[in-house]
């Protein structure tokens, strides 16, 4: 659920209820209440916590479980880089 994502990126994050508030200017009982189901955001606070995580809406709402990394501004050879790390741990790139 909706919720469940929020609480573990938060978590993968190193960041409080009160810290992600903070950054998406809203109150912490908003993300309480995201975390519990309780509510869900708009549309325009969906796509800011999109951008925030890195992730898309469609991983959020979990109509995909693939997770994305921001590589925009990366040179080729940094490219190259992670690429051939996810390539030695065992990811799929395609």
């Amino acid at each position: 659920m909706f919720g469940e994502n929020i609480k573990k990126m938060r978590a993968t994050h190193n960041l409080s209820q009160v810290q992600l508030a903070a950054e998406l200017s809203v109150s912490k009982q908003t993300i309480s209440n995201w975390e519990n189901n309780n509510i869900l955001p708009s549309i325009d606070m969906l796509i800011k916590i999109s951008h925030f995580f890195s992730v898309s809406t469609d991983y959020l709402l979990e109509q995909d479980d693939r997770e994305y990394i921001e590589v925009s501004g990366l040179t080729d050879v940094q490219l190259a880089h992670i690429r051939q790390i996810i390539h030695d741990i065992g990811g799929n790139l395609k």
